[in-house]
């Protein structure tokens, strides 16, 4: 048994580098996945990550961008916290292999091309092409696969937190594990425990986020005791590739910000109608803008156009969006793309602090799992690897200077001696996709009191189906994620019903004004 048993649930950006930090720094780390690791949100993160490194731009700059965009939620001491240590943390990948896009004028060779995205008042997105998160994803996993202070622990879902109490209070000291492979739990001991787990994206029918995407971190977190805050600000990013075959690929905020336009059928550009910044705005206004567009309308999509550009630029720029294109039979050169909003960022989460910790201690959350107040209402384009980055220097940091010599409580074996095997495993299926029908439908874009009313009663049928197959049945991968899903929906609901005003993500057409005074939505267990 290591000397400092941590472990790391999640193998996104945030959960990759919090263990190679801590790795570097001599401690022990079991990282578990619940697929392959580099199947996350991250590898599929086209656009980049946003730092002030441009002489133009400022500190301040990028703090009034991200304070703008959050719909006055933002906590302005985190948000210049992780602002500040943007270059830092890119620094460190950049000493890791991380190559970013340089500019390719000779006279400016040394310099990163910065690409300017929706709500940014400046060129600050450092890019890998338009494949960023795959870029770092892969240099970061290929070190953590050789580390010898890194075990890893692939195709892992975690279940449930071990929690032990301790007078009034209770802290974390282990986690249920499923091992897909033996199709048996375990437990799993620990002196810290950190969830990066990511958002909760495929509670919607439509997103642009992988399978994994389920919320596990938020759920168990919450049924722990952790509070969550809000939950109901779910960002759709405007523009994913309306395909059959494509499964909500989608086409970077970069395009717009190199000059691509929103039109319909018939060339007509609608954004200047909306909002002064035209494609630049933030997502939430761009995503209502294209919802409205297609229900007015009666259309099932609008169009994302950039074929007055060149093909050299847009395969220099492009090159993975415009070879998926391709294999799809479009060609963005020539022709305007199909588009459509999607579920794609989970804005709240576990609340923390500024070191990643939760409620309970020796529990920690980073990423898109937890709620530190950075992007308040809405989360600011690139501002969310960022986030990882920062929060697992920061979260890392505070573990590294108290962990100690630790010998593991004894856990309680995980109970299945009064469960059975399922005889009717279609009823997590039929759940699952109703589930996402009714927070698509219900709990979408726009929003009003009788959706959300009717997705609550729907949830709570389908939270009780659930509880009653997973008290009396043998857990299974589908079965879990089902649970999970289903407990963060309930928050997003819960979240958006106690929210009476619209406010940045969060658009209710029974409540159209903004409250003058900005509050959390935070939800007690």
């Amino acid at each position: 048994m290591p000397l400092h048993p941590i472990v790391a649930v999640g193998g996104g950006l945030a959960g990759l580098s919090l263990a190679l930090r801590l790795a570097e720094r001599g401690l022990h780390v079991t990282l578990l996945t619940k697929s392959e690791l580099g199947i996350s949100s991250t590898r599929y993160a086209q656009g980049g990550i946003a730092a002030v490194v441009g002489e133009d731009d400022s500190y301040q700059s990028h703090i009034r961008d991200t304070l703008a965009a959050g719909g006055g939620l933002c906590n302005p001491a985190t948000v210049e916290f992780v602002v500040k240590n943007a270059p830092v943390a890119i620094q460190w990948l950049i000493d890791r292999g991380v190559s970013f896009s340089r500019r390719t004028s000779p006279a400016a060779a040394a310099e990163f091309h910065l690409a300017h995205e929706g709500g940014h008042s400046h060129r600050r997105v450092l890019h890998a092409a338009d494949a960023t998160g795959a870029a770092v994803e892969v240099t970061l996993e290929q070190m953590a696969r050789r580390h010898p202070r890194i075990c890893l622990r692939e195709n892992h879902l975690a279940v449930d937190l071990i929690i032990e109490r301790r007078g009034r209070g209770k802290t974390c000291i282990g986690v249920y594990v499923f091992d897909t492979a033996a199709k048996r739990v375990f437990a799993l001991p620990c002196q810290y425990l950190v969830l990066a787990t990511g958002g909760a994206s495929k509670a919607y029918l439509y997103t642009s986020n992988p399978d994994t995407s389920t919320g596990d971190g938020i759920a168990m977190a919450y049924r722990a005791g952790c509070r969550a805050a809000n939950m109901e600000f779910v960002q759709f990013h405007p523009t994913c590739l309306y395909h059959p075959q494509a499964k909500s690929f989608l086409i970077s905020e970069a395009v717009r910000g190199e000059g691509g336009k929103l039109v319909h059928k018939d060339g007509r550009r609608f954004m200047p109608d909306y909002d002064p910044r035209a494609e630049l705005a933030p997502r939430d206004i761009v995503a209502r803008a294209i919802d409205l567009e297609m229900k007015s309308g009666g259309c099932d999509n609008v169009y994302l156009d950039i074929s007055h550009k060149s093909a050299r630029f847009i395969n220099r720029h492009f090159p993975t969006i415009a070879a998926r294109c391709r294999e799809l039979g479009l060609d963005m050169a020539n022709e305007p793309l199909p588009v459509v909003p999607a579920a794609h960022y989970t804005c709240g989460g576990i609340l923390t602090n500024l070191h990643g910790q939760t409620d309970i201690p020796n529990l920690y959350a980073i990423g898109e799992a937890s709620y530190t107040g950075l992007h308040g209402a809405n989360r600011l384009a690139s501002n969310s690897l960022l986030e990882c980055l920062v929060f697992a220097m920061r979260c890392a940091d505070h573990i590294a200077a108290q962990a100690r010599d630790f010998t593991p409580a004894e856990l309680p074996d995980w109970d299945e001696s009064r469960v059975i095997d399922a005889d009717e495993s279609i009823v997590v299926a039929h759940n699952w996709d109703e589930l996402r029908r009714c927070m698509w439908d219900y709990v979408g874009i726009v929003r009003t009191d009788k959706r959300l009313l009717r997705a609550a009663r729907r949830i709570a049928m389908l939270s009780e189906e659930i509880r009653d197959f997973y008290s009396n049945f043998r857990v299974s991968y589908d079965l879990l994620e089902l649970r999970n899903l289903v407990q963060v929906a309930d928050l997003i609901v819960r979240g958006a019903q106690a929210r009476r005003e619209s406010r940045g993500l969060h658009h209710t057409r029974d409540y159209p004004h903004t409250q003058t005074r900005a509050r959390d939505t935070i939800l007690r267990p």
